[in-house]
């Protein structure tokens, strides 16, 4: 392999991805990282995105992406419906693949695709940037050095703005199709409840409530009315591996101010920290401000770094990417911690609908 890692990037429009706005402003800013190829459905957007971002190939597919051999590392950030193919692309060629949250679009296409990367050999990551965040990873390391004591409790409500109320913008409307694997609880609440695992640890039982209190939507910019089948509210209550108990809403909506704000509350034995944003919606890419709380009554506010946004915590990713190739290691996350994530979703819609505590499923 060159010294420079070659990046092919599936789903680069340069004008409306998540590729363009995080990806790319990622790997610019580090010089580690060579952007050599580009795909995207079409062949006049890929030419457009090869000469905004630099790369010598443009591709239609990823199969012709992945078959490249000027690339070392597959980007997928499609619609989470096509992940799973992308993801067996690269990994049919032998190359190491970075794929966006969700992994797939079910627990049993997570588990499929994490044992082909296994077999693969492959360095494998998911992206899920709030195990990079700056701030999240202070408040872990003040956490895990014993700074609240035994966790006991976790209890967070967050917005799914703008997943979940009556209306839906236009470019989000192919979510309304569960099958997807698009929806208010793998996007809010599997970014949200991977940054709670990673900020107090594992899930192991939960019970939830799971629902869609709007079957048909409007779609926001033409009015018309589409068949909605994914869940608007998600509420739910559990259990920790070490025992402490958790609870997190995820509330949906579809405010045209957007997103309010989210609020985090992680007490344990010797204190308790109070999460709240000082800029940005989503708990996985925003900065905020953290009070620390004693059982003598007294609190202070938390040294916590800032974050530049998601740009800047994918590219921290990618740093252990590289880390990871040149190392010989797994990733972290990587597709065994999506699959871990994935089973905790299953385990939620499977509670909602049986009505009882369930276990996640090992």
């Amino acid at each position: 392999m060159n010294d420079s890692i070659r990046v092919g990037v599936v789903g680069a429009n340069p004008a409306t991805s998540w590729a363009a706005a995080a990806h790319f402003p990622a790997l610019a800013s580090l010089d580690d990282f060579t952007v050599t190829a580009v795909a995207t459905t079409r062949k006049a957007t890929a030419q457009d995105a090869a000469t905004a971002f630099g790369a010598a190939h443009a591709f239609t597919s990823a199969a012709e992406l992945a078959a490249c051999p000027d690339v070392d590392l597959v980007v997928v950030s499609v619609k989470s419906s096509g992940h799973a193919l992308a993801v067996r692309a690269a990994l049919s060629e032998g190359k190491h693949v970075l794929c966006e949250w969700p992994l797939g679009a079910d627990v049993d296409e997570s588990t499929e695709l994490t044992a082909a990367a296994a077999q693969a050999g492959v360095v494998s990551a998911i992206g899920l940037q709030g195990y990079h965040s700056p701030p999240v990873r202070s408040v872990r390391d003040f956490i895990a050095g014993g700074g609240i004591g035994r966790v006991e409790s976790v209890a967070a409500v967050v917005p799914g703005d703008p997943l979940g109320g009556s209306r839906i913008p236009q470019g989000l409307a192919w979510s309304t199709d569960p099958r997807l694997g698009s929806s208010l609880l793998t996007i809010m609440g599997g970014h949200t409840l991977a940054v709670l695992d990673h900020l107090a640890g594992e899930i192991a039982e939960v019970a939830a409530v799971v629902v869609n209190l709007h079957p048909e939507v409007v779609v926001t910019e033409t009015g018309e009315r589409a068949v909605n089948g994914a869940p608007g509210q998600v509420v739910l209550a559990g259990r920790l591996a070490d025992g402490g108990v958790i609870s997190v809403s995820v509330q949906g909506g579809s405010s045209t101010s957007g997103p309010d704000e989210f609020f985090v509350r992680i007490a344990g034995t010797e204190g308790a920290v109070t999460i709240r944003p000082r800029s940005g919606a989503y708990l996985n890419w925003a900065s905020f401000d953290v009070v620390l709380s004693r059982p003598d009554g007294t609190r202070k506010v938390l040294p916590v770094p800032g974050t530049d946004g998601p740009a800047a915590n994918v590219a921290a990713l990618y740093r252990e990417i590289g880390l990871a190739i040149a190392e010989g290691r797994p990733a972290h996350p990587d597709f065994g911690t999506a699959l871990r994530h994935h089973r905790v979703l299953a385990a939620i819609e499977r509670a909602s609908l049986t009505g009882t505590r369930e276990a996640v499923r090992p």
